[in-house]
């Protein structure tokens, strides 16, 4: 008896399910043509300051190639604020740059840009 009682639910729940109709079945999620995930990149950057001399490696993982510039901001007001050439970082490319201070330096930081 008490079998019988405890399969009861389940045997409910099963029969209601079985008997829904399709439309009120859920769905995979799929995504649409329209709204697909947008592409991935930029290339990682390794910064390094020690004293006044700023040496950054950054590494592109990506398909697309990635314009990297350096900009270094001077700490002291008469020392002249920085930004590199641009260098391309091609796919599974490591491309290095570096500048410097006369004195301290304030802040660094990159700019990426797609190259079309």
């Amino acid at each position: 008896m008490r079998l019988s009682r405890s399969l009861a639910p389940v045997t409910a729940a099963l029969a209601l399910t079985l008997s829904l109709p399709y439309d009120a079945m859920p769905h995979a999620r799929v995504r649409d043509a329209k709204h697909s995930a947008p592409a991935l990149f930029g290339a990682a950057c390794r910064t390094t300051v020690r004293g006044s001399h700023v040496v950054v490696y950054c590494h592109n993982p990506y398909v697309d190639t990635d314009r990297v510039r350096l900009h270094i901001e001077c700490a002291r007001w008469w020392d002249i604020d920085t930004d590199s050439a641009p260098v391309d970082a091609a796919p599974a490319m490591t491309v290095r740059l570096a500048g410097r201070c006369w004195k301290e330096v304030r802040s660094v930081w990159i700019s990426h840009q797609k190259v079309r």
